[in-house]
């Protein structure tokens, strides 16, 4: 059976550490599909449109072969984003939902998780400054999860860091030239690093 990796990401921008993460999904999944999404629980400063953008050109400069950005499965609510994929590549693939594990404690209030969790298994990374929240687990697994952790050490980066302190160093030069290039972030506007 087909193992596929979903990884929908809110990431404003991607990072140097979601580039870890692809790679690491790339050499324990027979595809990882990506797409950029938005969280409803979270606010987004930058269209959907331009991060998808970013996440493509972050999957260019990966160039391996069984990562692709499939946009169309893009969806608030993960349920929906699970259905689409199972009709582009049918039953007979084994899903598995890749989540930070800032999201541990958030799952439990999505959209119709129960039955959510009974189509995926679940894959949390590890984010640095975020523990794994072991009750989070324990709730998720009531609710019918199979959960497993990544064994993946991502850069202590962030998006965030990018926006609020302007830290270049976060960024793939693709990405960084990107953002300049479509004036994305007010702290864009101080020249890029290279």
């Amino acid at each position: 059976m087909v193992n596929i990796a979903l990884f929908g990401t809110s990431a404003d921008p991607p990072t140097y550490a979601h580039k870890a993460i692809l790679n690491w999904l790339s050499s324990h999944y027979d595809h990882v599909a990506v797409w950029a999404s938005d969280n409803p629980f979270k606010s987004h400063q930058t269209l959907l449109e331009h991060r998808s953008k970013m996440l493509r050109l972050l999957i260019e400069e990966i160039a391996r072969p069984n990562i692709s950005l499939y946009q169309g499965l893009s969806s608030p609510r993960t349920l929906e984003t699970v259905e689409q994929a199972q009709r582009h590549w049918g039953t007979q693939v084994d899903f598995t939902l890749v989540i930070g594990a800032d999201l541990v404690t958030q799952m439990p209030r999505w959209y119709q998780i129960e039955k959510l969790l009974r189509q995926v298994q679940l894959l949390v990374v590890p984010r640095p400054g975020y523990e794994i929240d072991e009750a989070g687990i324990e709730e998720l697994r009531k609710l019918g999860a199979k959960i497993a952790i990544a064994d993946l050490k991502a850069p202590a980066v962030s998006s965030t860091a990018y926006r609020e302190n302007g830290d270049t160093n976060v960024l793939t030069p693709p990405v960084e030239d990107y953002i300049h290039k479509e004036h994305l972030y007010a702290c864009q506007d101080a020249a890029p690093s290279r």
